[in-house]
């Protein structure tokens, strides 16, 4: 089937997730099956309204169409999205305007857009989009920003095994969103550890992308409530929804890298309650 396809994922508090075995966590924090020939899959959340999907064109050009949970004629009456390209060369037009993305650039589209499409520019190389949605309350520019234009901030060693580049995308001091803060982090060889020591903040919710991992390769992602932890076993091009209260954190069985998105109250990337390790059970 092609079109655009979705799912719904209710919000669950910490004192039930802390009763979840494996299957349960998996099935309502795991988004795993985000990316399909000709398809766009879309994952529906109650945590900020935030919605993460992949869009997968390979033989065709595949619209965006509105879902019965976002109530509005047009999937961005009242939403802003981002679309990361992690595949290969893709064109995203917005109301027949065209960006090309090549791999790892990105666009933010703006409320208020209402044709937008995805395409490869050649089907033996298809693009990958993955999608990035929340409310929005004004209406801001469609811009294009590659990985070469994004804020770079290179953190960790290789000692404590985190060596990392951040790329902030999207950021106070850059493009202007309504809710959504997004970027990047690529691991560096032989460096598995992320946002270690980790944090909470109860005003955002986030999702992770996971990427660049082998076949047989895995993230154990760790969530819950800092004293009752919890964790995902994690492949390649999947997501996990982390709710205000979750810490987000995780260690590979290689490097990898990984998309952070959040939405919420602030749009600031520093406003963080920190979580002491010895603090972790």
């Amino acid at each position: 089937m092609t079109g655009t396809h979705f799912t719904s994922r209710f919000a669950i508090s910490p004192a039930e997730a802390a009763t979840f075995g494996t299957k349960e966590l998996r099935a309502n924090f795991l988004v795993a099956d985000l990316f399909a020939t000709d398809q766009i899959n879309l994952t529906y959340s109650h945590y900020d309204r935030m919605i993460v999907g992949g869009a997968n064109p390979v033989s065709q050009e595949l619209r965006l169409e509105s879902i019965k949970p976002t109530g509005t004629a047009n999937f961005l009456d009242r939403r802003e999205m981002i679309a990361v390209n992690i595949g290969q060369a893709g064109i995203v037009s917005v109301d027949g305007q065209r960006f090309e993305l090549g791999h790892r650039d990105m666009i933010y589209i703006g409320m208020g857009a209402r044709d937008v499409r995805f395409a490869s520019v050649s089907k033996q190389e298809a693009a990958c989009f993955y999608l990035i949605s929340a409310p929005a309350h004004q209406a801001y520019p469609t811009t294009c920003i590659t990985i070469g234009d994004a804020k770079r901030i290179d953190l960790g060693s290789q000692e404590t095994s985190n060596e990392r580049s951040i790329f902030q995308f999207v950021h106070p001091e850059g493009v202007k969103t309504c809710q959504l803060v997004v970027g990047m982090t690529t691991l560096a060889r032989g460096s598995v550890w992320n946002t270690m020591p980790a944090h909470v903040h109860d005003r955002r919710s986030e999702a992770y992308l996971y990427f660049g991992l082998a076949e047989n390769a895995r993230v154990v992602h760790l969530m819950g409530e800092p004293d009752e932890t919890r964790h995902l076993i994690v492949a390649d091009k999947q997501a996990v929804l982390s709710p205000g209260w979750s810490i987000h954190s995780g260690s590979g069985t290689s490097n990898y890298t990984f998309i952070w998105a959040m939405a919420g109250d602030n749009v600031d990337y520093t406003d963080v309650d920190p979580v002491a390790i010895g603090d972790l059970a």
